[in-house]
């Protein structure tokens, strides 16, 4: 059984979030990729507090798509950082589970 992680991210734009999910199923490098927002964000940045509106993308994939995941995102993504967070998922039913193996394979 594989290890399956969830990883986020956030984009500028709802047109950045929707090519960034659209890539990652496409390639795929992640089964689902959920698209939310517009959320409200404040950050430190070059030593100032910033705010934006940004969407949030929550793809679901495994632990050994990591590094693929990450370099599709920052190809896509116009942050010169964007945020790339994977966490494990800890549990999940099989069926889910099964699913996110069989949408990663060609």
């Amino acid at each position: 059984m594989s290890e399956y992680v969830q990883v986020l991210t956030t984009a500028g734009s709802e047109q950045e979030a929707e090519a960034i999910s659209q890539a990652l199923v496409e390639r795929r490098l992640a089964a689902c990729v959920q698209v939310e927002g517009p959320i409200a964000s404040r950050y430190r940045w070059h030593g100032e507090i910033e705010t934006a509106r940004e969407w949030r993308c929550l793809a679901k994939t495994v632990a050994g798509r990591l590094d693929e995941v990450e370099a599709a995102i920052r190809e896509l993504h116009s942050y010169d950082e964007p945020e790339i967070v994977a966490t494990p998922i800890v549990a999940g039913s099989t069926g889910y589970l099964r699913w996110i193996d069989e949408s990663l394979s060609d």
